[in-house]
């Protein structure tokens, strides 16, 4: 299974991100929509789970779930805006990827037999960052996460 992963689009969802998720089999958003569009359009590729960033505070957005936990080919996720707001102990819960955006900074790191990813930032430029989002395949339970830079003008 193919997961693409996507965070802080601030309500401006790129071309280049769309095509980077084009045939991915779901899309988690970390937060930070900014627009309900966002998200219709991503459901145009494929099935989508999303929480609320600390910018969604109006709207559809702000109706979205703090955080949310799935599970997408024997591997459970956990969604989290800020790693800072985690509420479990993702090894203890069975969970095999926890994925946070907020800093914009893309990271993937493996703590405690799980591995923590930050897709980065999709949306607008910020300092001198990339833009980026995330692929995830996930084979025998298992979460494999790489980072892609999207070619921006």
């Amino acid at each position: 299974m193919r997961i693409g992963v996507i965070s802080d689009t601030h309500g401006m969802l790129r071309p280049e991100a769309l095509a980077a998720l084009a045939d991915v089999d779901h899309i988690l958003h970390a937060g930070d929509v900014g627009n309900p569009e966002i998200l219709d359009r991503l459901r145009e590729l494929a099935p989508v789970t999303a929480i609320r960033g600390n910018v969604d505070i109006h709207g559809d957005c702000a109706l979205l779930p703090a955080t949310e936990m799935v599970e997408l080919a024997g591997c459970f996720v956990y969604l989290v805006h800020s790693l800072d707001w985690i509420d479990i102990l993702p090894r203890v819960a069975g969970v095999k990827l926890v994925v946070s955006g907020h800093s914009h900074k893309p990271d993937i790191a493996l703590r405690d037999e799980v591995l923590f990813l930050n897709p980065g930032s999709a949306g607008p430029r910020r300092f001198k960052l990339p833009v980026t989002i995330a692929i995830v395949s996930i084979e025998q339970g298992l979460p494999q996460a790489r980072i892609v830079e999207l070619a921006t003008p």
